[in-house]
């Protein structure tokens, strides 16, 4: 009896003791599932695939939207189309004289709106340079490119004339001041020796 005790006190030791490590091992594993978060990489791709799909479908509304806006738009101003091979002369007439009307009616809107646009557009450019003005900051005017060496040469060519001094000097023709050498000039008459031979 004790060794069947001692056999099942050690059993249960073993039960408890399994219990335990596999009670570890699933708050471990819970723990790790917590830290991956919910966004699983399954849960990921099929939001992304939804998303495109939605994305997809609202392009097309939107396109599908705007024809028809567009359709809407050139009825609207173009009007019916009048069927003129099957009319007469009389219709024909009538129906281009409506349509004359038309163009005039256009041309008139369309004259006005482009002196509108350039009223506003005078509007805009002179508040522009008022509030420039108040700024103080002034529009910078594009300036044209000059080249380098040309100022280098201009720069070295008024130094050398600041060292060309004879041109600043005074021409004294007084005989008082010229030397012994220049009185004995020889004249133009008389030849030089080496012309003599």
């Amino acid at each position: 009896m004790a060794d069947e005790e001692a056999k099942k006190a050690k059993q249960a030791e073993i039960e408890r003791k399994r219990a335990e490590v596999r009670k570890r091992m699933e708050e471990a594993s819970k723990a790790k599932k917590a830290k991956k978060g919910f966004m699983t990489p399954e849960r990921k791709k099929k939001l992304r695939l939804l998303l495109r799909k939605k994305a997809a479908e609202e392009l097309k509304k939107e396109q599908e939207r705007k024809a028809a806006e567009r359709r809407r738009i050139i009825e609207e101003r173009c009007g019916h189309c009048c069927d003129v091979d099957n009319a007469n002369e009389e219709q024909v007439k009538k129906i281009l004289g409506t349509y004359h009307k038309r163009i005039g009616n256009l041309e008139d809107e369309k004259y006005d709106l482009e002196y509108l646009v350039k009223k506003k557009d005078f509007e805009i450019s002179d508040l522009n340079s008022q509030v420039n003005d108040l700024r103080g900051k002034f529009v910078k005017p594009t300036l044209k490119k000059v080249s380098k060496y040309e100022n280098k040469f201009a720069k070295l060519q008024k130094k050398a004339a600041e060292f060309n001094f004879r041109n600043q000097l005074k021409v004294v023709k007084k005989k008082e001041f010229t030397m012994e050498e220049e009185e004995k000039e020889p004249k133009k008459s008389e030849k030089a020796e080496w012309q003599k031979k």
